[in-house]
């Protein structure tokens, strides 16, 4: 009986030496310190997705899984958003560097990826857009005559608003956005919003550079000093 019970624990340790010991943790299951991230959908549910919506497809901010807007931004313009924010607007810095909490190899994820998951050139039709900066100034003169070509259809002969589209005239709107984010939002569109890019305002009329960069001062001319204030004398 002695032999027996100890031959049949031999066998069993025997069966056993290859398994996990219970209770001790899997690599999956060691939490990684924040710097040892490596994961995009990581990266972007902690840092992106809470503005730029669930896999890039819009919310608060414009969808970044937007053709239009990947074909006219290029790689050092999105690291460069990551890294040190948008001044003028509500895109914070992300890296170290710039009191931020990502590496710059985790920011490097972020830029990479989202071009390599979500640029399709095959939705621009092969189309050029118009350039993301603008290559002249722009006259608001000008652009209140395009603002009524291409725009007024959805907000409003004076910018305020119809049914269709929102007052794009707020103070506390424009207050909230910079230049570039008005001129990126006409060139790629809003496609969460049904918002059409720079070729779906006018059907077989797509805007012009200068047409966008026209429109974009017309719109920048309209901030005010204060916005959101209703006292004349505000200081």
């Amino acid at each position: 009986m002695r032999f027996s019970s100890w031959a049949f624990c031999l066998i069993g340790l025997s069966f056993c030496s290859g398994c996990q010991p219970p209770g001790k943790p899997t690599p999956a299951d060691v939490v990684l310190k924040p710097a040892e991230v490596r994961d995009f959908s990581t990266l972007y549910s902690q840092n992106c997705a809470g503005c730029h919506g669930r896999e890039g497809k819009g919310s608060a901010a414009f969808a970044l899984a937007n053709p239009v807007f990947l074909a006219i931004a290029g790689d050092d313009t999105i690291r460069r958003a990551i890294t040190s924010g948008v001044r003028g607007s509500l895109m914070p810095a992300f890296a170290l560097s710039a009191g931020g909490t990502l590496t710059d190899g985790q920011v490097e994820i972020l830029a990479h990826e989202i071009r390599a998951r979500w640029a399709n050139s095959k939705d621009l039709l092969g189309a050029s857009p118009p350039p993301y900066a603008a290559k002249e100034p722009g006259d608001a003169q000008r652009g209140e005559s395009v603002y009524a070509t291409f725009c007024a259809g959805c907000h409003g002969t004076d910018g305020k608003g119809t049914p269709k589209g929102s007052s794009i005239v707020d103070g506390s709107f424009l207050a909230l956005v910079t230049d570039q984010y008005l001129r990126t939002t006409i060139i790629a569109g809003r496609p969460e919003l049904d918002h059409p890019d720079w070729r779906g305002d006018v059907p077989g009329r797509p805007m012009q550079a200068q047409e966008v960069t026209d429109v974009v001062a017309w719109l920048a001319a309209q901030r005010k000093t204060n916005p959101g204030q209703p006292y004349a004398n505000n200081k």
